[in-house]
């Protein structure tokens, strides 16, 4: 900023008298403004006194304002080398000043202990335990299923596989279909699927989904399971009742931390089905309960 222009002189100004001895020159005295503590940015947001320019903040081991090393008063945006790296110096016998100044001292020695300890101890961040499980990209060649082979013989030629990786979630699933020897068309469905939460722990929503699946589905057995992960929960149901119609269903759900995998097979009756025999679901579960023990072994390796 410019220095205000000075308002020009009278024209019928008196004549100057005749020149004095020189006398020596004192320096001009600035108006005494008194220092106040503030929060604001350089320069102060206060208005200052008639002629005084904005108050420069006095550094700590730098001259006071108008000595050598500092900018001339003329430009109030100029700023001293290092300014704002150090806290400015307290006001002379100020009490107000000495408690803004040690206030944000605190604030800084407060903030760099919180540092420190984020640092040292993590915060409140928790590691995902993944338990050293990994997700493949194709879920139906890195899953084991062949304890349903014996009874489907024929092996999918085009089963359909997705994968996911998100800082959040890693996914990984199979669907394909079982047939048995012979067959035109599947006469079984395997569905596989297994999921790293990487950001929050899915247990409770794991226990509350599939131990309380018979509450939100009509005709559902759920059976706890042990010796499979932290948690494991077999919901299946058959309603052919010896019959050559109707459906036999069987999921097993596991979670190993926070890992959940789920293996599901279904199988549906009617006329039209080739298979008029499928496996008992007793049969079913059991080859369940096999092959997701390998292929969570499997994964963890």
């Amino acid at each position: 900023m410019s220095t205000p222009p000075q308002p020009a002189q009278p024209a019928d100004q008196p004549a100057q008298q005749p020149q004095q001895p020189q006398q020596p020159q004192q320096p001009a005295q600035q108006p005494a403004v008194p220092q106040q503590p503030t929060a604001y940015p350089y320069p102060n947001p206060q208005s200052p006194p008639a002629g005084a320019f904005y108050a420069q903040p006095t550094l700590v081991g730098q001259p006071a304002p108008g000595q050598p090393g500092q900018p001339q008063p003329g430009n109030p945006y100029a700023q001293p080398p290092g300014y704002g790296l150090v806290p400015p110096a307290p006001p002379a016998g100020g009490g107000a000043g000495r408690a803004v100044l040690w206030a944000a001292v605190g604030a800084v020695v407060a903030s760099a202990a919180w540092a420190a300890g984020v640092f040292l101890i993590g915060g409140k961040g928790t590691d995902a335990d993944l338990r050293g499980y990994s997700a493949p990209s194709n879920m139906c060649s890195g899953a084991d299923y062949s304890s349903f082979k014996d009874e489907y013989t024929e092996n999918d030629s085009s089963p359909t596989h997705t994968s996911l990786k998100d800082k959040a979630l890693e996914e990984s699933s199979c669907s394909l279909g079982l047939k048995k020897s012979g067959s035109s068309y599947a006469d079984a469905y395997l569905t596989i699927q297994l999921d790293l939460h990487r950001k929050t722990d899915p247990a409770a929503e794991f226990t509350a989904t599939w131990k309380n699946y018979g509450d939100s589905h009509t005709g559902y057995d759920v059976d706890p399971v042990e010796g499979i992960g932290d948690e494991a929960y077999l919901v299946s149901q058959d309603t052919t009742n010896g019959s050559s119609s109707g459906s036999r269903y069987a999921t097993l759900a596991v979670r190993d931390g926070w890992v959940t995998y789920t293996m599901a097979y279904s199988c549906y009756l009617t006329s039209y089905d080739e298979d008029k025999d499928p496996p008992a679901l007793t049969d079913v579960t059991d080859w369940l309960k096999t092959d997701a023990k390998a292929t969570l072994k499997q994964l963890q390796d």
